[in-house]
């Protein structure tokens, strides 16, 4: 079974690169090293295939679609989740490959823990996870230059070792501006077809994209003043940019370091000039967006009827119990029984943050037939009944 940028792997003209790292130590006869398998492309990789002689872009041709999407032409292949033979905290890969000017491969690896999935980071030079992982799953991400000149990666071999790190913060909450994505029928980052009323979002980093039909990444988005939220899965890739995890502190963050954290690149390109108002392709920013939302979690999450500034949390930079929720879009409720007001919703598939459980109205689900309600980190209440799996510790009574 499979699951999908820091400083970019940008391929010379015509040239045959290996990318190797230094001579490991003697404890890295420890390590756990095998070869990312590029043959098998299926349903979670997008615009890719294999050839005879390695990994390229299916169609280097640019998006026809409006801006802010990529301006290029973009692919990626994830590989099958990788066992470990014992707890690592961080991953190396070599990468052989051949390009043309202005394309780019990019190798990134996340890590399973008990709180989840890390975000994917560049595993060149190195990934390090702030706490072991057990499992490890690589994908490669190609881009085409302007042009359509394209890049082909022939081997990636990774290697998976242990370091000391120090152990992570939660990540806070943002307000950011969000705009509609609309777009039905045409395909997301990760293979989602856009479905009328769809509930998902696009961040404009792949650090947090979710494999098709999952939650890995799942953002909370709230109207400023509170009164609705929705949990959603991050699905696609914008808006603007592509390299920007403005979530992440300066010493994580891909591009645009000397920015606040929290600051979305295209929202200083607008009210302030940065980057002389322009996007990491060029372009003139028109509007200051972090976070694009699907009609959906828009319309019917939100309520929203135009663009909005909203507060957005980035769950999986917290810890804690996870429920996912396994039939959506699911309600939100004030408290533990279905006559209590809605405050939004949880689309299919997001990992929601567990706080605790309380018994409240007795309600049949898909999973089961319980009385038991979880209370999200957020004080609000789903019904146990609609969720799939909890994972991440366990839930206590409230």
């Amino acid at each position: 079974m499979k699951f999908p940028r820091i400083p970019v792997l940008t391929l010379a003209m015509a040239a045959v690169l290996t990318v190797s790292l230094q001579p490991a130590p003697a404890s890295a006869a420890r390590a756990d090293r095998w070869h990312a398998d590029l043959s098998v492309v299926d349903a979670d990789d997008v615009n890719v295939r294999h050839t005879r002689t390695g990994l390229r872009l299916a169609d280097a041709r640019p998006p026809a679609a409006p801006a802010p999407r990529s301006a290029v032409a973009e692919g990626m292949l994830v590989t099958p989740t990788r066992n470990l033979s014992r707890p690592a905290t961080r991953v190396r890969a070599e990468v052989a490959a051949a390009a043309k000017s202005g394309a780019t491969a990019t190798v990134q690896v996340r890590g399973w823990r008990t709180s989840g999935w890390t975000e994917w980071r560049d595993a060149v030079p190195a990934a390090v996870f702030d706490q072991p992982v057990r499992q490890v799953q690589a994908r490669v991400v190609l881009s085409a230059g302007a042009s359509g000149a394209t890049a082909e990666v022939r081997t990636v071999r990774l290697t998976a070792d242990r370091v000391a790190v120090t152990a992570a913060t939660p990540g806070p909450t943002y307000r950011v501006y969000a705009t509609r994505i609309g777009l039905v029928g045409e395909t997301t980052a990760n293979g989602h077809t856009v479905a009328p009323r769809d509930h998902f979002v696009a961040l404009p980093s792949r650090r947090g994209l979710s494999p098709r039909n999952s939650g890995d990444y799942t953002v909370r988005v709230c109207t400023t003043s509170g009164s609705r939220c929705e949990y959603a899965p991050v699905w696609d890739v914008g808006p603007w940019n592509t390299r920007d995890d403005y979530w992440n502190p300066s010493a994580v963050r891909e591009n645009w370091k000397d920015l606040p954290q929290g600051r979305p690149q295209a929202q200083a390109a607008y009210q302030s000039g940065y980057n002389g108002g322009r996007d990491q392709f060029g372009r003139v920013v028109l509007n200051p967006a972090g976070i694009d939302l699907a009609d959906g979690t828009f319309w019917d999450g939100l309520q929203l009827t135009t663009n909005s500034w909203v507060d957005v949390a980035y769950l999986w930079t917290g810890s804690g119990p996870r429920g996912v929720v396994g039939d959506g879009p699911l309600n939100i409720r004030s408290g533990p029984g279905t006559s209590y007001a809605t405050r939004g919703l949880a689309a299919r598939y997001a990992n929601v943050p567990v706080q605790c459980y309380v018994t409240g109205q007795t309600v049949s689900g898909p999973y089961r037939t319980t009385n038991r309600w979880n209370r999200l980190a957020s004080g609000q209440f789903v019904s146990h009944a609609y969720i799939s799996a909890v994972w991440g510790g366990s839930v206590s009574p409230c």
